[in-house]
């Protein structure tokens, strides 16, 4: 490891554990040996930041709890892999994850009526609103991965047996969604050039009709597919869709948080997106955006009340399990939010 990349991490693992004397501290400040480890710290900190300044010293610190390896590889090295450019936490990010590190640090300010989308201080109902605004949906909610979001739709609509139209590319969690949710997955065939066209969706749902007696409950397809990067007739197939009346799930793991993504345009009834992939935040976190239409049921509030206590908790959405991202994780992904926003508008130059 560099030098400088090396004392860099040392000064801030020294900056966290002079914050871990005023953690322990009481509000009025701090007793004498409290302010003599503080000034002992500030004092090593003053000797990394030399060594940092001109690059010498040796390493200090190599492990983190003992086990753990610094891990420095965006210091040192270019990224070139493809999908992991987009998922780089920016500099606000890193920030917010400090800050909001503790479990509970979202749940601080959560009042009436006790729901994560609900909370304004800080500003995650404003940030869900956002979120369905940019994507041009109705609804959003942040999730615990794009695979999350797969689950809460296929939990919604589909039920056993129902069969589900998914790219012959499609992701693992896609397939799990629907096994979860007792389903079939019924895979579209790629052309020539390793594309999923709307004509070969309209093709697959026809040949699942005619097999089992009736339509499949879901089409769920990639935007661009992890394994050869392609592009797939996202808008065509999303007409297809509706062509049969059948809901459409937009998988934009890869272009949520990359290039504009329009809902309404692409004619999705769901947009999923990943976090951790591609909107420079921690993982694992997602999105998963709604149209009013389908909203009332992925959205659905419980109704079950406790047999003993009567307890009945009837604001918190089934799919969430009430609640969702929360600390570091979320927080992150709305410090990165305005980047992610303008950077979505200039793919040629990120590309």
């Amino acid at each position: 490891m560099s030098i400088r990349v090396q004392k860099t991490f040392e000064a801030l693992f020294e900056l966290e554990e002079i914050r871990g004397i005023f953690r322990e501290a009481l509000p009025t400040g701090l007793n004498t040996g409290e302010e003599e480890a503080f000034q002992k710290k500030i004092a090593d900190l003053r000797a990394i930041i030399a060594d940092l300044e001109a690059g010498t010293g040796t390493p200090k610190v190599t492990k983190i709890a003992g086990t753990l390896d610094v891990r420095s590889r965006e210091e040192q090295y270019i990224n070139i892999h493809p999908i992991q450019a987009a998922g780089r936490l920016t500099t606000e990010a890193r920030k917010a994850l400090i800050s909001y590190g503790d479990g509970y640090s979202t749940c601080d300010f959560c009042r009436k009526p006790f729901r994560l989308d609900k909370i304004s201080r800080p500003g995650i109902a404003e940030f869900h609103a956002d979120l369905a605004k940019w994507l041009n949906m109705d609804q959003a909610r942040v999730v615990p991965g794009a695979r999350r979001g797969f689950q809460a739709v296929a939990n919604t609509l589909v039920n056993k047996g129902d069969s589900v139209i998914v790219s012959a590319l499609a992701h693992y969690t896609e397939f799990l969604a629907v096994e979860n949710a007792g389903g079939q997955v019924r895979e579209v065939p790629l052309n020539d050039k390793h594309i999923v066209t709307a004509e070969a969706t309209a093709q697959k749902i026809e040949d699942v009709k005619a097999e089992t007696g009736k339509l499949p409950v879901l089409v769920m397809i990639d935007h661009f597919d992890y394994q050869y990067a392609n592009e797939h007739e996202i808008t065509g197939i999303g007409k297809v869709a509706h062509q049969y009346n059948i809901p459409f799930l937009y998988n934009g793991a890869y272009t949520v948080g990359v290039q504009p993504v329009d809902g309404k345009k692409i004619g999705a009834d769901f947009v999923v997106g990943s976090g951790h992939k591609s909107m420079a935040s921690v993982a694992p976190s997602g999105v998963l955006a709604i149209n009013d239409e389908f909203a009332p049921k992925a959205l659905r509030t419980t109704a079950m009340v406790g047999d003993l206590t009567k307890r009945k908790f009837g604001i918190k959405e089934v799919e969430m399990l009430g609640c969702t991202l929360m600390g570091g994780t979320l927080l992150s992904m709305m410090a990165s939010f305005p980047t992610v926003k303008e950077r979505v508008l200039h793919w040629d130059e990120e590309v």
